[in-house]
């Protein structure tokens, strides 16, 4: 229930906001997810090898990829009530168009609208939490947000193994793509900037502007402003590496459960779900964990430090998969791999609103997803290769060393001392602050 003040003000008006982030999330990754959730059927409909289908998954990674560059400078220049928005738009109207598909061109060319409009989701889920939350909680803000990118999966699959097997997987695609229709009504009655919103109360408006200076959000920072900064290489760069981890259990999950431990697609409906509640679980965590170390007076490098350490050293797990004996093993270990990744990013992810001014999120973020995709694309075709040449064991093994090598980038390259006054200040300075 909304709790309003006399003059029809909203308590606690900002979780409300990070809960329509959460809805938009959610219907991100049940969209997302349709394809690889339907693949058994998909791949034998038309004739699709291991490689074929990792090149139609490619095409997204690439559109994902050069897009959240643009959409992260698009949010930044004209901000998330008209940003996000038109980001949703892209992506509904590119779900709704796999329906149509009837060969891997036609699923090649609806898979890249689709990363092209979804590539807009964590830019803008980014700049909304470092607009509406204070520094302590904006962890807890992304891990609600990446609460979303967990329940997709858990709710896509049991939803969409029920309307493919009572309509067919092109029905699937259609209902799905409504979802996001739906979504911008609301948004676009609802959303403001806390400056701006007519329903947020005085109280919470001082919390959320406390401690951000003019210059903190302005808008349009220059390129080479934010490449010469090391804290901007090393979040781009980590991403690069542990993103492919993420994308390999998206993309390849319930095929790898059809092709080498013999699930039916209703199995798939039944079980694929499992190792997702572990990503959430991580969700929820990783943000809380180190927000409630802040809240207890830790350095927020320190606090942020710790939990991506101890994400890291649970990350390797999946090397086992394979070996796993049975396949309750199998996913509960995949769920595990899930929770560090989920941990690990979510503490990431509010990296870029730590170090620089507002201002610059979304670009910074837009700059590490589009990396991160560009690495998760590279990783899927390598996926694709070597599970049609050989097995799925060498890129589980290969996957389990990559959040340990981004892990290492981070403590390479983000350092204590520059982590939030100096680099702050020279930026600032920069904008003309």
């Amino acid at each position: 229930m909304l709790s309003l003040t006399p003059a029809g003000r909203i308590r606690g008006l900002r979780w409300w906001i990070i809960g329509l982030v959460f809805l938009a999330t959610l219907i991100c990754y049940i969209d997302r997810l349709s394809i690889s959730m339907l693949a058994p059927v998909i791949c034998s409909d038309l004739h699709l090898s291991n490689l074929a289908y990792a090149g139609i998954n490619t095409w997204f990674l690439v559109s994902y990829s050069l897009g959240q560059t643009f959409f992260g400078k698009l949010q930044d220049r004209f901000g998330t009530r008209r940003g996000y928005p038109a980001a949703m738009a892209v992506w509904s109207v590119a779900e709704a168009a796999h329906a149509g598909a009837r060969s891997v061109f036609g699923l090649s060319v609806a898979r890249f609208g689709l990363g092209l409009g979804e590539s807009g989701q964590w830019p803008a889920a980014t700049k909304v939490a470092a607009e509406w939350f204070p520094a302590e909680q904006r962890a807890a803000a992304m891990g609600i947000v990446n609460t979303g990118s967990a329940l997709g999966p858990v709710v896509a699959a049991p939803l969409l193994v029920w309307l493919q097997l009572r309509f067919g997987w092109k029905t699937c695609f259609l209902a799905t793509g409504s979802l996001g229709f739906l979504w911008l009504g609301i948004w676009l009655a609802a959303y403001r900037v806390p400056e701006r919103h007519r329903r947020i109360t005085a109280e919470e408006r001082t919390l959320i502007l406390a401690g951000q200076k003019e210059s903190e959000r302005a808008t349009a920072p220059e390129w080479s402003m934010l490449l010469r900064q090391r804290e901007t290489w090393g979040i781009v760069l980590s991403r690069f590496l542990a993103d492919p981890v993420w994308w390999l259990y998206l993309i390849w999950l319930p095929l790898y459960l059809h092709t080498a431990r013999g699930f039916s697609l209703r199995d798939i409906g039944f079980f694929a779900w499992i190792p997702y509640l572990g990503a959430a679980a991580g969700s929820l965590l990783g943000g809380w964990s180190s927000g409630r170390l802040v809240s207890r007076g830790w350095a927020v490098y320190r606090a942020r430090g710790v939990a991506i350490l101890f994400a890291t050293l649970l990350a390797p797990a999946g090397v086992f998969i394979t070996r796993a004996q049975s396949p309750v093993t199998a996913i509960a270990l995949a769920g595990v791999v899930l929770f560090s990744f989920q941990f690990w990013v979510n503490n990431l992810q509010t990296l870029p609103s730590d170090i620089f001014p507002t201002g610059f999120v979304g670009s910074i973020a837009g700059m590490a997803g589009s990396s991160g995709s560009f690495g998760a694309a590279l990783f899927t075709l390598a996926t694709g290769f070597l599970t049609e040449r050989f097995s799925y064991q060498p890129v589980l093994v290969i996957s389990g060393l990559l959040i340990p090598s981004a892990t290492l980038v981070l403590l390479l390259l983000v350092k204590p001392e520059r982590f939030r006054p100096p680099v702050r200040a020279e930026l600032d300075e920069g904008m003309g602050g």
